[in-house]
């Protein structure tokens, strides 16, 4: 795949992650995959990825990212977000900034995401 498409699939998970679309969000996933955020930890496997999306997304039903700088690299997509939210049971404003970035595999799914917060 060409950085292009590559990147073009970064924005199209990040749409996804702010419409919480979870059933098309995991099937960009490969099987084996690993999730790691110093935020909520590592999650291994599309399930397991899936499980702890829709924990986070009834946790913070109104998250967003905005997502700026997206570059590619050797089949690796990262950019800079800022992420904002209210927790569910408090009301709690939550927001943060970060880097992200996507490992892909040659087909074009999600090999290994990582998310660091600042």
């Amino acid at each position: 795949m060409t950085d292009t498409e590559l990147i073009e699939l970064a924005k199209a998970y990040v749409a996804l992650s702010n419409s919480h679309r979870i059933n098309l969000i995991t099937p960009m996933f490969a099987a084996g995959a690993c999730y790691s955020s110093s935020a909520v930890g590592e999650h291994r496997g599309r399930a397991a990825i899936g499980d702890m999306m829709r924990g986070f997304f009834s946790r913070y039903p109104d998250v967003y990212w905005q997502a700026t700088n997206y570059r590619c690299e050797r089949n690796r997509v990262s950019f800079d977000f800022t992420m904002s939210a209210h927790e569910a049971g408090s009301g709690e404003r939550l927001e943060r900034s970060g880097h992200e970035q996507f490992e892909f595999t040659a087909d074009g799914l999600i090999e290994r995401l990582e998310v660091e917060t600042a």
